[in-house]
């Protein structure tokens, strides 16, 4: 089949090039929109040496060329000297590119070529640096080029869309990662004698953020307030539930809410805030006396915090009579419970998933007796605060044969000796006043 070239009308073959399936299947559709009344494309198809189509729509016009781009069409090639609709060729000197801006604008995603004569050369480079794929000259146009220049136009306007494609996905998850940084909990405790340590490692793939959420704040009295929980579910709207769920924490802390008021206000806001009644959240809180002493506790559905007092092992406090999950009940209460720590002690927090994670093939988990255990042959070898956190998560990760699926979040609250005797002494000195 022949393809007819401008002021050379016997035309030549189409070259045997094949036209790679990288273009859907194989087959290509040209639009070409020009209003040459020589017709420099007088036929519907061009057909290779091997079968490859190159179909042919023509278009005199802008108006014409939008009626016919449709999601088939591969490439276009775009006439320079084309008007636009209601101005003549001559009316456009201000810019020259305007009709290829139009068709720019009209076919995002389209590969688009520009037609030229020898005599706009110079105009047809400027076209390629406008957003035109390449250009053809009218006197070079043969079967050969033609076909070879289509599909290279199609294939570097889908090697562009994609290097776009991927700029706006690393732009994207820079800015969700420091997003998610920023909803991270900064610790408040200025002035406290207490050592904060946490992990937190989520169970979603390339997230900074999970379901789980913590925090640690001293109001003016001197009482330290810690908070663990953990939001069902792994995803972006458990996440943010539990960015919620931690502000509101904070928020109620500080305006003086404790135990089973404060949970009940949360349980209000996750109420309102979830998407579905089946959402739910587990929580442990601890309000720490201004001495360092003492505690007041409450679970909502979650593990009970493990202790470690000078001189003897790791154990967990005592998590009977409990409360519900935040969400479950209605109208549930969550009694604080009053705990002894003694004068030096590390406290820790963490979310199921720590100990949820499996131990053998059989399916075994870690289970809390387990994580004791673990802990306790940690002590044994001396690691202490943000070594002790990070070598029971990586043996945690390990046992489970790889990453875990859940979100994970520990959180290590210690009194060291040495603050002990400094409030030691504070307190005889104000006994001898």
């Amino acid at each position: 089949m022949l393809v007819p070239v401008p002021r050379q009308r016997t035309g030549s073959p189409l070259a045997a090039e094949p036209v790679t399936d990288t273009a859907g299947g194989g087959d290509l559709t040209l639009l070409v929109i020009e209003d040459d009344p020589a017709g420099t494309f007088t036929v519907p198809e061009l057909l290779d040496a091997v079968g490859t189509r190159i179909r042919i729509r023509t278009a005199r016009n802008l108006t014409e060329a939008e009626r016919l781009l449709t999601d088939d069409v591969h490439c276009i090639l775009v006439d320079l000297a084309l008007a636009l609709p209601g101005r003549g060729r001559g009316d456009d000197e201000a810019d020259e590119l305007s009709v290829l801006r139009h068709v720019l604008e009209l076919a995002p995603r389209h590969a688009v070529l520009a037609l030229a004569t020898d005599a706009d050369a110079e105009r047809a480079a400027e076209a390629v640096r406008v957003g035109a794929q390449d250009f053809l000259l009218r006197d070079e146009i043969d079967g050969r080029l033609l076909s070879r220049i289509i599909r290279y136009a199609v294939e570097r306007k889908r090697a562009d869309s994609a290097q776009v494609k991927l700029a706006e996905s690393r732009l994207r998850a820079q800015e969700n990662a420091r997003l998610e940084r920023g909803l991270l909990p900064t610790p408040l405790l200025q002035g406290s004698d207490l050592r904060f340590a946490a992990r937190y490692r989520p169970g979603r793939s390339r997230a900074l953020l999970g379901g789980d959420f913590y925090d640690t704040v001293r109001t003016p009295d001197g009482t330290v307030h810690a908070m663990i929980g953990d939001v069902c579910g792994h995803g972006p709207d458990e996440a943010a539930l539990g960015v919620e769920l931690r502000i509101a924490w904070r928020a109620l802390t500080f305006a003086g809410l404790c135990g089973d008021e404060l949970l009940s206000t949360l349980q209000q806001v996750l109420e309102h805030e979830r998407e579905s009644e089946e959402i739910f959240a587990t929580l442990c809180t601890v309000d720490i006396a201004p001495d360092g002493r003492r505690a007041g506790l409450c679970l909502a559905g979650h593990p009970s915090p493990l202790i470690v007092r000078r001189d003897r092992p790791a154990r967990l406090l005592p998590y009977e009579n409990s409360g519900p999950a935040l969400g479950l009940l209605p109208r549930a209460r969550w009694p604080r419970r009053q705990v002894e720590l003694g004068g030096a002690w590390s406290l820790m927090m963490y979310t199921d998933g720590l100990i949820e994670g499996r131990i053998s093939p059989g399916g075994d988990r870690l289970g809390q007796d387990g994580m004791v255990e673990m802990i306790n042959r940690k002590l044994t070898e001396g690691l202490r605060g943000e070594r002790l956190l990070e070598s029971a998560v990586a043996e945690v990760r390990e046992l489970n044969g790889g990453e875990l699926t859940d979100d994970v979040a520990v959180l290590l609250l210690d009194r060291t000796e040495h603050a002990e005797k400094r409030d030691r002494a504070r307190r005889s000195g104000r006994t001898r006043a």
